[in-house]
């Protein structure tokens, strides 16, 4: 807590279990003041707002989903950690009120460390649809701790929430006395002896008594800091006495489990028995191994058609009246301008940001289709019924949404992979996303098919598409073997209850997911631009003769190799911005559109180089866009720049290969 001119600031975090609504809870209080990053040193999310409560300004920390203290992830780890090191003022335990014996494991370790503890009983209004009667206030007197009742989804008990908060931390530090669990005079020797051979300077930051308590549950992380700090002969004593009393660990789980149940039988009078919940009945269908898979495919086909009816329109509107609009105005209004400065408003500044923009409308609809999903309580239904297939290729069960955008367009499909909790699975993801092909990818194949293999086009391109999908999985398996280390991360989740979505919580989603991508992504976007728009510049403004030509003729014992002269390259090269830039660069090269430039390819390409250039296009490096998206997420340059060159290498690879074998047939 710190004190201002302007009153008093303190730090309220938010703990729960994965799936209780707790991010709902954060956006409600915080509203747009947010700010999302990653916890320092970690790939983990971590988001931070602010919410005013008279003079007390309150620093509202959402904690990573965890179901205990005990750290099995990175991201229990974390909230553990902020839990016992950071101290922050007040405690929010956010339960879910419908499954509510499942969670109160979690208030009988938080009870452990004392902190100012408020307990938030959320999704009140599904547990009452469920015929579950449950007494708020029985459960704060057996507690001695503020319960507050709250349906978050209906925005219902959020004032009320900030007031016991705000009462809590008002309340002089230990003027609460916590009903601790009463673990007996046996344990509590055990656990005293522990403490006695351990010494602030071994156990710091962390209490003594609550590290004596996770040593006997065998915390292995907790077990390895204090090993090595502690000496050998006091190593010795603590190993010989925890392996005495390995039976505690049993000893204090069945005694918080007997302790949840004393809790529920004050709080919760049991439904009748016999009665089927409404998600009960719709996950017979929903999560069944078979009829599991047909819901999926609807409901993403609602989705993508919701997303690409409405969303490529849109784009394309903005494609014109933006992008095209916008370099029509600088050539029209700017003639006396030198020619460069029009190339760079109009080629450079326009072409790149405005493609940016053009994505918008499809990232909103992905996002608030996402958003629905998420609120309504589906979408870990849909990493349950895809997690046993997409585990073959070392990927997550979320995976498969974003993997899926990216037909429509790879930036979505990267910014998609936010949904997946395991850091390891969303970099496959990531790694693997660039290989769909898009419709920029699309686009371009569909051209040259056309051009060389007339009514047989169709097959063609399908064919294309299904040997990129062939080589995402081979990509999927090798990378999760060779490259992306850890283990494969199991799906573990506790599905949520089916409930009404909250429009201003799907709202506050779409816009912050939103405007994230425009500030992040569009200042990288830019500089890159910018960059390719000069050397297709310098040192003349002509194409034919600028540096971007010459690395086309650098590379063009190369391209012999798959059939390809320099502008060809020098075409591929230019797909960097944006993979119809293909089309583009090859019309100006070539100085024919349309049927003109069909004509003109059959002379540039024979049979067998355009089946290999169709290879290399659906296989070629991302577009700037995407290689920006992809840094956002990682947050570094390490895996934009291994996924340029990993594509260079394997779709150049394929490509010769193809053309080698095919100008033998």
């Amino acid at each position: 807590m710190t004190e201002t001119a302007m009153g008093k600031h303190i730090v309220v975090a938010l703990a729960g279990a994965p799936n209780v609504g707790k991010s709902t809870v954060f956006n409600l209080l915080t509203g747009l003041s947010q700010h999302v990053g990653n916890w320092p040193g970690k790939t983990v999310e971590q988001k931070t707002g602010v919410t005013h409560r008279g003079n007390l300004t309150m620093d509202i920390v959402d904690l990573p989903g965890t179901y205990s203290l005990t750290a099995n992830s990175a991201e229990e780890q974390i909230a553990r950690d902020y839990l016992v090191k950071e101290n922050p003022d007040v405690v929010v335990a956010i339960l879910n009120a419908a499954s509510l014996e499942r969670h109160l494991y979690l208030v009988a370790e938080l009870i452990e460390l004392s902190p100012r503890l408020v307990i938030a009983l959320n999704m009140m209004d599904v547990a009452q649809q469920q015929g579950k009667k449950i007494d708020a206030k029985a459960l704060a007197e057996a507690l001695n701790i503020p319960v507050i009742p709250i349906a978050a989804s209906k925005n219902q008990g959020i004032n009320e929430l900030l007031t016991a908060i705000e009462q809590e931390y008002r309340q002089p530090a230990g003027a609460r006395e916590l009903k601790h669990i009463e673990y007996g005079s046996e344990i509590l020797k055990v656990i005293n002896h522990v403490e006695e051979l351990l010494d602030d300077s071994i156990t710091a930051p962390y209490p003594k008594h609550w590290t004596a308590m996770k040593l006997l549950e065998g915390d292995t992380q907790i077990d390895k800091l204090v090993m090595g700090r502690a000496g050998v002969g006091k190593s010795s004593a603590l190993n010989a006495y925890l392996r005495e009393n390995e039976s505690a660990a049993v000893t204090i789980a069945t005694l918080r489990y007997e302790w949840v149940e004393r809790m529920m039988a004050k709080t919760q009078e049991k439904p009748p028995l016999g009665r089927v919940s409404l998600t009960e009945k719709i996950d017979r269908a929903a999560t069944h191994p078979i009829s599991g898979l047909f819901v999926l495919l609807l409901v993403f086909g609602l989705i993508f058609g919701l997303v690409y009816s409405i969303g490529i329109p849109l784009q394309k509107f903005l494609e014109v009246h933006l992008v095209e609009s916008g370099k029509t105005l600088v050539n029209t209004n700017l003639v006396s301008a030198p020619a460069w400065v029009r190339s760079l408003l109009a080629n450079g500044i326009i072409s790149g940001v405005g493609t940016v923009l053009t994505f918008i409308p499809i990232l909103m609809l992905f996002f608030a289709a996402w958003a629905f999903m998420e609120d309504v309580g589906y979408t870990a239904r849909a990493a349950f019924v895809t997690d046993r297939f997409m585990h073959l290729l070392g990927l997550h069960g979320k995976s498969v949404l974003p993997l899926v955008l990216g037909f429509g367009c790879n930036v979505p499909a990267i910014l998609g992979t936010r949904i997946i909790d395991s850091p390891r699975s969303r970099l496959l993801t990531i790694i693997v996303a660039p290989l769909v092909p898009c419709t920029g990818r699309m686009a371009v194949v569909t051209l040259i098919a056309a051009a060389f293999f007339g009514g047989a086009a169709i097959f063609v391109s399908i064919g294309i598409v299904i040997f990129s999908l062939i080589m995402l999985i081979i990509t999927g398996l090798l990378m999760n073997r060779f490259v992306v280390g850890g283990e494969d991360s199991a799906l573990l989740m506790e599905l949520p209850l089916y409930h009404l979505p909250n429009p201003r919580i799907i709202g506050l989603v779409t816009w912050q997911n939103t405007m994230a991508f425009i500030k992040r992504a569009g200042t990288i976007i830019l500089a890159v631009s910018l960059i390719i728009w000069l050397l297709a510049t310098v040192p003349n403004g002509d194409i034919n003769t600028s540096v971007l030509a010459h690395i086309g003729k650098f590379f063009e014992p190369l391209g012999k190799l798959m059939g390809f002269n320099w502008q060809v390259m020098v075409a591929l090269f230019s797909s960097f911005i944006a993979k119809e830039n293909t089309i583009a660069t090859l019309g100006t090269l070539l100085g024919g559109t349309g049927a003109g430039l069909n004509a003109q390819l059959k002379t540039l390409l024979t049979p067998a180089a355009a089946v290999a250039f169709l290879v290399v296009q659906v296989l070629f490096i991302p577009c700037v866009a995407t290689v920006a998206a992809i840094r956002q997420e990682t947050k570094t340059w390490k895996w934009p720049l291994f996924t340029i060159a990993f594509q260079l290498v394997l779709s150049f690879s394929l490509a010769i290969i193809v053309y080698q074998v095919a100008r033998l047939l």
